[in-house]
């Protein structure tokens, strides 16, 4: 799997690198479909702008958080983005069940 990040009007300090390769880990143990994850962060007058896009078996996830502190938004970025693959993995599997016989009509 493949992380890139990038930073708009803000540096991307090895510390924000991690902080972000750690918790995008959390989307890894959700689904093992994870080709690549595209972040980033922006920093937009007072308030702290993280972004991603997040490519999961041929389909693409997006989600972006805004907050006052650049942790806090890559924390709620995650957790958009852990709703989204968890959503996404249920009703991959709820439609992998066999179909119900069909009712028959006696006439």
């Amino acid at each position: 799997m493949q992380i890139d990040i990038t930073g708009h009007h803000v540096d991307v300090t090895q510390a924000l690198r991690a902080y972000v390769t750690e918790k995008m880990q959390k989307l890894i143990r959700h689904s093992d479909q994870v080709i690549s994850i595209r972040v980033i962060l922006n920093v937009e007058k007072l308030q702290q702008l993280a972004e991603a896009s997040v490519n999961v078996g041929g389909q693409t996830l997006f989600a972006k958080f805004t907050a006052p502190d650049m942790y806090a938004s890559i924390d709620g970025l995650v957790d958009k983005l852990d709703r989204q693959v968890r959503r996404r993995k249920d009703r991959f599997t709820n439609h992998q069940h066999t179909r119900p016989e069909p009712l028959s009509s006696e006439g």
